[in-house]
């Protein structure tokens, strides 16, 4: 992975994105339905795309928000819509749109109160509590983010009445009805004006803040938090959840202090990424420069995207912990502190996150739940009951209520930051020195994930590669034990590979959300083991993809 001479650095204006030009290309460019990057295409969670590029504009939206009318006529979802969108630019305009065609369409839709940005796990949590108890009239959701993505970006959820991530077969069924219209040129799109469609019956105002806040304290001990008195910093990251931290603090009165209050749509107070881009990412050491420098201030610090579905963890001991170690810390401690949970509800990771999480599962005889990328393959069990806690390594994570019973089915940020809070003011350790107590037991984990820029030719190779193009018999010196394209716990594809030996992995994929493709690797013997996969990896993959391109 080439890393920017500009990564960590303060943004400058030379690489904000013209937010003018952006919303312009939002409403007058048109995508041509037979080019791959203009059509509407669903990745692991949702349609992303920039205006300027012709991925993300007004007609993309006008057929996505249509084809979602069609598909819940088709299914019979007759209930509420529950709508929400974050702080990017794009959000707004996307949000306006959808209403127009929603309302067209005589679907209820509720909105906001004060017209708030509203977080990914918020939504989940208010199509969860509506739909509670209910056989018929059920509601769904729509969320207009692009998760924490560059500000060029725009992005469209569908949440389905699970309340989580669509799954594919949705997610096909919706992508080819929208394509299918910008094909016909709009034609069947049902639409009226933004100020006609707020006037109408359709249109409900839904308290998401209070409604959220208010039930914290059923899965997160706040009043553990309060009575210790410890020191906590946020940073928003100019995030949907940006208005909801300190009527959080004034609720359970909490010693929080917001260090940064800015909504900004370039996202100009971010450092930049690894890639030389603004990107809102809170597991990124690059991304998190600000709150990593001011951790010495508080004795926990945590951030969340831009849509509030990822979080990140800054500590005293440690700094910024690494997705998969701190991952590892909460499932621990979770395990140990909810003695409400099922005995018998097993722990959900994607096939690409740390392996301490399946000695942690062992270690405490709990089943282990192993799935592809994507946290749409968590919703079933969360709902059930069978799973108590889905993570994967990109921060994203929701676990069950201290009875045991459903919280969100979506990825929630606000719950691991806060639950940081309450490991540090139970245990009187930060979750970076509970880290090096785990590793002292399970051994240490030398964990990395490469990037790569990757052409849409690219990332379809990887993403059909086949087990029986990996020739080789071993891997960094060991023996190559077991080589899966599809996950153990449902056998779902995983997109790529997933190449193990006695003490390391290394898993390829494509992203389903941006143009790179992905390598993860984790070794448990030393970190230059962990480089050794790296490199066998992309030479494995190097072989394998020019065998299938010259054997087509």
């Amino acid at each position: 992975m080439n890393i920017s001479s500009l990564a960590g650095k303060p943004a400058e204006q030379e690489i904000f994105v013209n937010i003018p030009r952006l919303i312009t290309a939002y409403y007058t460019g048109t995508p041509d339905p037979f080019e791959r990057e203009q059509r509407v295409a669903f990745g692991t969670s949702g349609h992303r795309g920039s205006s300027l590029k012709d991925a993300f504009n007004e007609n993309h939206i006008l057929t996505i928000s249509q084809a979602i009318c069609m598909y819940r006529k088709e299914r019979k979802i007759n209930g509420p819509l529950f709508l929400g969108f974050d702080t990017h630019a794009l959000s707004a305009p996307a949000f306006a749109t959808t209403m127009e065609v929603l309302v067209a369409n005589e679907v209820d839709v509720m909105i906001s109160i004060k017209d708030e940005y509203t977080p990914t796990p918020v939504i989940s949590h208010a199509i969860l509590k509506y739909n509670q108890g209910r056989k018929t009239s059920r509601a769904d959701g729509i969320v207009i983010t692009p998760s924490h993505n560059p500000p060029d970006n725009g992005g469209f959820k569908y949440n389905p009445p699970h309340g989580g991530p669509a799954g594919t077969e949705v997610t096909q069924w919706i992508e080819a009805k929208a394509n299918e219209l910008l094909k016909d040129k709009l034609r069947g799109i049902k639409r009226i004006p933004l100020n006609k469609a707020l006037s109408t019956s359709h249109v409900h105002r839904h308290d998401y803040l209070n409604t959220y806040i208010n039930d914290l304290g059923s899965i997160v001990d706040m009043e553990v938090i309060r009575n210790s008195g410890i020191k906590m910093g946020v940073d928003p990251l100019g995030g949907a959840g940006i208005h909801y931290w300190e009527p959080m603090a004034e609720r359970y009165h909490l010693d929080l202090t917001m260090v940064n209050k800015i909504i900004d749509p370039t996202f100009g107070f971010m450092s930049v990424d690894w890639d030389g881009q603004i990107r809102m990412d809170p597991s990124s050491p690059y991304a998190m420069q600000r709150l990593i420098a001011m951790k010495d201030r508080f004795d926990i610090s945590f951030a969340c995207d831009t849509d509030y579905d990822r979080h990140g963890i800054v500590t005293k001991s440690a700094g910024l912990l690494n997705p998969n170690q701190y991952l590892a810390v909460a499932i621990q401690y979770l395990l140990q502190h909810r003695p409400g949970w099922n005995k018998t509800a097993a722990i959900g990771k994607t096939v690409v996150t740390t392996q301490h999480i399946d000695r942690i599962a062992a270690k405490m005889k709990r089943p282990l739940y192993e799935v592809p990328v994507g946290f749409k393959w968590f919703v079933d069990g969360l709902m059930d009951g069978t799973l108590c806690f889905g993570g994967e390594e990109s921060a994203g994570a929701t676990f069950s209520r201290m009875n045991g019973e459903l919280w969100t089915t979506d990825k929630d940020g606000f719950i691991p930051a806060l639950l940081s809070a309450e490991i540090t003011a139970k245990t009187g350790r930060d979750p970076g020195t509970l880290y090096h107590e785990l590793t002292q037991e399970l051994g240490e984990s030398f964990y990395q994930r490469v990037e790569a820029k990757s052409t849409p030719e690219q990332k379809e190779k990887l993403k059909n590669i086949a087990i029986l193009q990996i020739s080789r018999e071993n891997l960094a010196g060991e023996k190559i034990e077991h080589i899966i394209s599809h996950a153990p716990a449902n056998n779902a594809p995983i997109g790529g590979l997933k190449v193990s030996t006695k003490n390391g992995w290394f898993a390829a994929r494509p992203s389903g959300t941006e143009p790179i493709q992905k390598i993860y690797a984790e070794s448990f013997l030393s970190e230059e083991h962990m480089n050794r996969i790296v490199e066998e990896a992309q030479s494995i993959l190097s072989e394998a993809l020019e065998v299938k391109e010259s054997n087509p």
